[in-house]
């Protein structure tokens, strides 16, 4: 019988990709999204599959009670416009939401993967970041929702295994990017690339020299999938993430010349707490999973603006039908 997951967040950019390599492993998957960031169309092709279920849902309310081998978290908005839009509702996503997941684990003995991210590092003070730094927060800030919340969120993971023995998987997240990134979330790559593509200025914020570490998508499922299927001594947490490191100017460049844009650099203020720098070690996982990035960033971002491209000349092609037919 093929394995039954289920996947929270699994019509995301991350949870849509963890999807279709699930669902090519021959397993029984069960996406559950309450679509307030994720979107349809990311899954539509799995749709005809009979092994692919979507349950819209709030992980917030309890879980529906499926029975599964394995419970990928994926669920939170990621995007600082999007997950600040609605703090309450972004810091309960990653405490209850969390805690929900966890106790579907918890009765049917299923293996819990943990999607965290780099942001439990704060704005560090050291750099690169290894998973032994316990990293430097802001717990009142404006990102703190996010922040804070996905570190409470590793707290419960690790108190499940110790109290109810969930064989628990922890990854944290360095900035990821590819083909179906929501265009509007704001992200530093999906912004860059749509406005590169559509004539519009590219703000740097506080000039530009913020350092970020840009992981392809797929390289991240690759990582993913290791840590999921790895020895249950492995519980992380462990950084997935490309380290190479370029500066929000640097890749700003990139685009403009990548996309062959006339649109002109401008700058803007730098927002409360944002990261300076960021760069993950990652020998954990290079040494406990064999894994290391493949793709580098200027081969990513070809096929990540050969997908924006598509999507903004569809977008054209509705506006233009919508106005013929007014």
């Amino acid at each position: 019988m093929p394995a039954r997951i289920l996947v929270t967040g699994g019509a995301g950019f991350l949870g849509s990709h963890l999807c279709d390599r699930l669902i090519a492993e021959g397993s029984e998957v069960f996406c559950l999204d309450n679509f307030v960031t994720g979107r349809l169309q990311n899954v539509d092709h799995l749709l005809a599959n009979p092994r692919f279920h979507v349950i819209e849902h709030d992980v917030c309310d309890p879980l529906p009670d499926v029975t599964v081998s394995e419970v990928w978290n994926l669920a939170s908005p990621a995007s600082p416009p999007r997950y600040q839009a609605d703090p309450v509702f972004t810091m309960m996503t990653n405490v209850v939401g969390t805690r929900n997941a966890l106790e579907l684990s918890r009765r049917h003995k299923a293996r819990f993967f943990q999607a965290s991210t780099s942001e439990v590092y704060g704005d560090p003070a050291v750099h690169p970041q290894p998973e032994t730094y316990t990293g430097s927060v802001n717990p009142i800030g404006p990102r703190s929702c996010y922040d804070e919340g996905k570190r409470a969120a590793e707290a419960l993971c690790f108190d499940y295994l110790r109290m109810y023995g969930v064989e628990i998987k922890v990854v944290r997240i360095f900035n990821t990017y590819g083909p179906r990134m929501d265009p509007e979330d704001g992200r530093v790559v999906s912004n860059f690339v749509t406005k590169a593509l559509r004539g519009l200025p590219l703000e740097l914020y506080g000039e530009g020299h913020q350092t970020r570490s840009f992981c392809y998508v797929d390289d991240l499922i690759v990582g993913f999938l290791a840590l999921m299927r790895s020895s249950p001594g492995i519980t992380g947490p462990i950084n997935i993430g490309n380290p190479g490191e370029f500066t929000v100017r640097e890749l700003a460049e990139m685009v403009l010349r990548m996309t062959g844009s006339a649109s002109r650099l401008i700058i803007a203020p730098k927002p409360a707490d944002d990261p300076m720098q960021r760069k993950p070690v990652i020998t954990r996982a290079q040494q406990l999973l064999a894994w290391e990035p493949r793709v580098p960033l200027a081969e990513g971002l070809v096929r990540t603006i050969e997908h924006f491209r598509n999507e903004i000349v569809a977008e054209s092609d509705v506006e233009r039908t919508l106005e013929a037919a007014e």
